[in-house]
């Protein structure tokens, strides 16, 4: 939890030692995460290779208070019931000797000092963009901190989401509404289109972001609009609301020269829509950090925030 490349390795390395190898994948319900997330990443890794097996085992018969023999011992019969006759037990790990003698198989040690990949899978979790060249590519986006620029029109955030990209050598989803609407006479079908390809585009970056994901806007700012424009909100919003979370949220303040560019047109409502912005915020317990004062201010203090949580996670 998360497959790293030192389990990618163990696993060629294992494939070498048999005819065919079974990767057995214990869980339970209390994952830190989800058994059908990490079984998604391992048969993607090992697309295409019949030599591998990737199998799933829900571990309801482990005692981690007896003595190791004991305990292997245990795992061995519930191996022998699952799997077929098991000659071979490769393994980094200390029980991997006992394990093997109850399955009466020959035990094969890969790298039990982690020398070769010095990781382990509860380093990456609590610390995943500080480890990052230890996961593989496919358990990348997964980890990804998605960050949101948010607040009222000519603020700044697509500027700024362009400039972090640029110096964090990452990528950034745009406010796709922008290109979408030529004008604010829209309907609720175009705000439910707005709200799904907005999410879809998220989805999407994620895919190939490196550590850290700029958003500019997201579906609280969809909701207010069509809100303010058509009196109404249409649910799948508040669906598309529940699915998607964000790590840090900077709310930009109005204190900035308005702009107008054909679709902006709340100039004379600023202070109103800052509110609201602010509102829907606090009403969801969502914590963020407000972006003031020039543009060469504003950069300096989302940089410094962004750096934090670089050194942090």
């Amino acid at each position: 939890m998360p497959p790293h490349l030192g389990h990618v390795a163990l696993i060629n390395f294992a494939k070498q030692q048999c005819d065919e190898l079974i990767v057995s994948m214990s869980y339970t319900d209390q994952d830190a995460i989800p058994h059908t997330k990490r079984l998604e990443w391992l048969t993607s890794i090992f697309d295409g290779d019949k030599k591998i097996i990737v199998r799933t085992l829900v571990d309801d018969f482990d005692n981690p208070l007896l003595p190791l023999a004991e305990r292997t011992k245990r795992w061995a019969q519930i191996i022998s019931h699952v799997y077929p006759k098991i000659d071979v037990v490769v393994s980094s790990e200390a029980y991997g000797e006992p394990f093997a003698n109850h399955l009466q198989a020959k035990h094969i040690s890969f790298d039990e000092g982690r020398r070769q990949v010095p990781i382990a899978a509860s380093t990456i979790r609590q610390k995943p963009l500080s480890n990052w060249h230890f996961i593989p590519q496919v358990v990348k986006p997964y980890f990804v901190k998605k960050i949101c620029f948010y607040g009222a029109e000519s603020t700044g955030k697509s500027t700024m989401a362009k400039i972090m990209a640029g110096k964090y050598n990452t990528v950034f989803v745009p406010e796709v509404a922008r290109e979408m609407i030529t004008s604010n006479d829209f309907t609720l079908d175009d705000i439910i289109t707005i709200g799904h390809a907005h999410f879809q585009r998220i989805i999407d970056a994620t895919q190939t972001a490196n550590k850290i994901l700029f958003c500019d806007t997201d579906v609280l700012t969809t909701q207010i609009y069509s809100q303010h424009y058509l009196d109404t909100i249409p649910p799948i919003l508040y669906e598309l609301e529940r699915k998607m979370t964000y790590d840090k949220y900077f709310l930009f303040d109005i204190d900035v020269p308005w702009v107008a560019d054909g679709l902006r047109d709340l100039g004379h409502q600023r202070e109103a829509m800052h509110a609201r912005f602010v509102r829907e915020l606090q009403r969801r317990n969502i914590n963020f950090v407000l972006v003031s004062g020039t543009w060469q201010e504003r950069e300096q203090l989302i940089t410094a925030e962004i750096d934090k949580l670089l050194r942090d996670a």
